[in-house]
């Protein structure tokens, strides 16, 4: 039989799931609001409620696992346990415990986790920033517009040497300095913390845990309040989706200063008692090879990466039976977040899937926000279609109200935060006049008859924009297609066309094929797009493939590995002007 036969007709693998279930209110004028009714778990309401469980539940069970040379250094839940709770006393010691955050400019990494978690549990919360912020080369007014939000009360960094450029900002001067390595004169290093007598942690379900960025329309970032609660309870929903009895295993990249890596992954393993293998791989042709080889050794039952990833990971599978072997072993979900994984990618996955293991995969995604937990929906049943964000955790309700021709997503649920730090005005801003938070993305059901069928992810209101005819551009759809039409000769899209004739695409390329390869796929791609586009706001007129991968360092791509797009309309204003320059120069395509 061909691929495409067994990819159709081969069975899943049980990811595990609960059943489905879904209430449906359907309002006058079009509005719905979907909840989801299963039950969920409030017996872990602090974040190191879970630790301290699993700690004589599965006390030798490794909890975090980091490379160490050839091998892993790990630790399990009874070492972690053990050692919170002596870092905690060597923070009270110290004196700077209190409402005000301990900044952490560090990777993920072990020790990151557990001075994490000894702050969270004395009632200090934690701010972990971007690493981008501290490291050799950084824009420093990042750091310094963060540090004006958050008003940290001491810092923790990983390496003083590394990181030494972001201590030495003005804005952290006079601040306690803790740092695992290479520590500056008038640091202290973390093994002395370890010398104080351990102190029991003390925090309420209420208070705040941790401060996670965000940025609004100025750019200037907002921090987000995380209580022991919303954390907690978040993980507890997502648990609630699957009825499966055995902790995850997962290698995971995904930086803790963002919601995912720090919310959905570290935490929810320390929820479920699972065990996380800290990956330092990123999802480029430079640096994925280190993804691979860790691939290699720990075979996940859940795996979680960008589609970046995905498309990297895809081409591996394919020329390695070996490594297929071992990653089809036990996985039981795959899923991605970020941005949209083109179904051509998922399709080539499954096929490896079926030729190894006979069985495809259930490939899922999430969705939601810095201010939603993170996860307000994911796909909770097998499923094999990309462009998903699924229904309703457990205990949440999704609001869809008619605007602008669309559905505007809005979300109610216990891992909903209470607003933003400091901004109380913002914060009251954010919530509709129900409660609902209001996220300024859209969403559509797959089948308008069926709900329970699931959404649909329609494009971010405040991206969209006008063509100079007055024609509305749906940005996020648009580019979702035409991403998806063209495959993965290219990683991603920034659409333009602002107040100018028609749309162009600048298209980020694989780097893993040849120039050649890619314009032509961009070709075929947009043109079988364009046959299916309705009006001049749904069709791509010309498309440039950019010379370079995204820039990190500048923000253009997130730590996340989704595409800023205002941002990267900014930065690359002079590849705009070539794109729609007349008459058009060779390298841009014309449709």
């Amino acid at each position: 039989m061909d691929a495409e036969l067994n990819i159709s007709t081969a069975p899943f693998r049980d990811p595990r799931y609960a059943p489905r279930r879904l209430t449906v209110e359907a309002r006058p004028g079009g509005e719905f609001v979907l909840t989801n009714p299963t039950p969920y778990s409030t017996q872990f309401q602090t974040v190191t409620a879970s630790l301290a469980h699993w700690a004589t539940a599965a006390p030798d069970r490794i909890w975090l696992a980091e490379r160490s040379g050839e091998g892993w250094r790990t630790v399990t839940f009874a070492e972690a346990w053990q050692r919170i709770a002596a870092l905690a006393g060597g923070l009270q010691e110290l004196g700077i415990v209190g409402e005000r955050p301990l900044l952490i400019l560090a990777r993920n990494a072990i020790d990151h986790a557990l001075i994490a978690y000894a702050a969270m549990g004395q009632g200090m919360p934690v701010a972990p920033v971007s690493p981008q912020y501290g490291l050799p080369g950084a824009n420093i007014s990042r750091l310094t517009h963060a540090c004006e939000v958050l008003k940290p009360a001491a810092v923790y960094t990983e390496d003083a040497a590394l990181f030494g450029e972001g201590l030495a900002a003005d804005v952290l001067a006079g601040l306690p300095v803790i740092a695992a390595a290479n520590p500056r004169p008038g640091h202290v290093l973390l093994d002395r913390l370890y010398e104080s007598g351990p102190t029991a942690p003390v925090a309420a379900p209420d208070q705040h845990a941790k401060y996670l960025l965000t940025s609004g329309s100025t750019g200037l970032p907002k921090a987000v309040i995380n209580t022991h609660r919303t954390m907690s309870l978040n993980a507890a929903q997502i648990t609630a989706c699957f009825d499966d009895p055995d902790p995850p295993v997962m290698v995971h990249s995904a930086p803790w200063s963002h919601s995912l890596g720090a919310n959905a992954i570290l935490h929810y393993s320390a929820h479920r008692g699972g065990s996380l293998y800290i990956d330092a791989g990123q999802p480029t042709a430079a640096k994925f090879g280190e993804t691979i080889r860790n691939l290699r050794e720990v075979a996940p039952t859940y795996q979680n990466m960008v589609p970046a990833a995905w498309m990297l990971f895809a081409e591996a599978l394919e020329q390695d039976d070996g490594l297929a072997r071992a990653f089809f072993s036990r996985v039981r979900l795959l899923q991605y977040g970020g941005a949209a994984l083109g179904q051509a990618t998922a399709d080539r996955i499954q096929a490896v899937a079926v030729r190894t293991v006979g069985e495809r995969i259930s490939f899922g995604s999430g969705y939601g926000a810095t201010e939603t937990g993170p996860t307000a929906c994911n796909v909770h049943w097998p499923n094999a279609r990309m462009g998903m964000i699924g229904l309703p955790l457990p205990g949440t309700s999704v609001r869809l109200v008619p605007e602008a021709g669309k559905l505007d997503f809005r979300v109610k649920g216990p891992q909903v935060t209470p607003g933003y730090l400091g901004r109380a005005e913002l914060s009251a801003a954010a919530f509709d006049e129900e409660g609902f938070y209001r996220l300024g993305d859209a969403a559509r059901f797959v089948d308008p008859a069926n709900p329970e069928a699931g959404m649909i992810f329609d494009g971010r209101l405040s991206e969209n924009f006008k063509l100079a005819s007055g024609t509305f551009v749906s940005v996020g759809e648009l580019r979702i297609g035409a991403v998806g039409a063209i495959g993965d000769a290219v990683t991603d899209a920034v659409v333009c066309g602002e107040n100018r004739d028609a749309v162009g695409l600048l298209l980020y390329p694989n780097p893993t094929r040849p120039r050649a390869e890619i314009e032509a796929a961009v070709r075929a791609g947009l043109a079988a797009f364009n046959g299916r586009a309705k009006g001049s706001g749904g069709r791509v007129a010309r498309a440039l493939v950019l010379p370079d991968a995204p820039d990190a360092s500048s923000g253009e791509i997130t730590d996340k590995g989704y595409i800023a797009q205002s941002l990267a309309r900014t930065r690359r204003a002079e590849a705009i002007d070539r794109l729609f320059a007349d008459p058009a120069p060779s390298d841009v395509m014309e449709f």
